[in-house]
């Protein structure tokens, strides 16, 4: 009776559980059959183009894929110049370009290992350099002695140049430096000029100081003429400060103690012969004078300081009272 009894409600007991199973598996399929449709996308429609025209389909068929692809390069690096120029940025670019074609050389073979600069005087080595534009970056390959020799020449204190390129790596440089001739003012600005009148500096450098000074437009190209006749009497170079000249025709001199000597336009030679000697005979330069005018060909006029000309004139006056005196005697 307990083995039938057990078997009866061991199959009640079992017969609910596996019911409730089957119906949640049944309601878990038809959820998802329903969440399938709505989330199911529907499929896009076909974009209907229009029809290209004629020079679309004639390059679409005829031109081959490669050209396509070399055009296409072309307008990108096309794209790529416009946008370099645009942005101001076609210096900097030259300058990364010629580096590397420089550095291409370098590793070849070609980099500049010695560097020979004849004729040197006041420039030093790197400063020849750096005017050349040539640096560690440099190729012999690449380097245009044409172009080195212009940027020599371009600066002042070099008159001429002659470059030698010697492979695989070997760099002369012959070098015609200008001299420092003279001081030239003009509008209150004062420079270092050479002897054919060119401007090397503005005066800065005290080592400048012991060169003659010449004052005045147009100066700078008659000063080595004139200094040279100049040099002739040493009696009148030796007290000069300065040398003037005049309406871009005749010179003035000016002394170290402040006297001026107006020379004349025509036969300076002459002039200055006659000064030399007058202060020779007569001391001319040490008498209390403020000017000496020899513009006039047949005359020599002396200009008095303030202080001479009162004494000169107070003289004059008591040889007119002791006249006086004598005569009423």
């Amino acid at each position: 009776m307990d083995g039938a009894g057990r078997h009866t409600r061991s199959l009640r007991s079992v017969g609910p559980q596996a019911d409730l199973k089957a119906a949640a598996i049944g309601a878990v399929v038809l959820l998802r059959e329903r969440l399938g449709r709505r989330a199911r996308v529907p499929a896009k429609p076909v974009i209907d183009r229009e029809p290209p025209n004629r020079l679309v389909l004639l390059v679409e068929r005829y031109l081959p894929n490669r050209t396509g692809i070399a055009l296409t390069v072309l307008i990108l690096l096309g794209s790529a110049g416009l946008g370099i120029v645009k942005g101001g940025h076609v210096d900097e670019f030259m300058v990364a370009l010629s580096d590397t074609r420089n550095a291409l050389a370098n590793s070849a073979g070609f980099r500049i290992t010695e560097v020979a600069i004849n004729g040197r005087k006041l420039l030093s080595q790197d400063e020849v350099l750096a005017i050349g534009g040539v640096n560690g970056r440099s190729s012999l390959l690449f380097l245009d002695a044409a172009t080195l020799r212009d940027k020599l020449k371009a600066n002042p204190w070099i008159s001429d140049a002659t470059i030698l390129k010697l492979y695989p790596g070997r760099l002369q440089i012959d070098i015609v430096e200008r001299t420092a001739f003279a001081l030239w003012q003009q509008d209150g600005r004062l420079s270092v000029i050479s002897e054919d009148g060119a401007v090397l500096e503005p005066y800065v450098s005290r080592r400048f100081v012991t060169l003659p000074l010449v004052v005045g437009k147009g100066a700078d190209v008659r000063a080595r003429d004139f200094l040279a006749l100049l040099e002739r009497y040493p009696q009148v170079r030796s007290v000069t400060k300065a040398a003037i000249l005049v309406g871009e025709r005749r010179w003035n001199l000016r002394l170290k103690d402040g006297l001026d000597i107006r020379l004349p336009e025509n036969d300076v030679g002459n002039a200055l012969a006659m000064l030399s000697k007058l202060d020779k005979e007569d001391r001319l330069f040490s008498r209390d004078i403020v000017a000496v005018d020899m513009r006039l060909p047949d005359r020599l006029t002396v200009q008095l300081s303030e202080e001479a000309a009162k004494a000169r004139e107070e003289l004059f006056k008591d040889k007119k009272t002791k006249k006086k005196a004598g005569d009423s005697a």
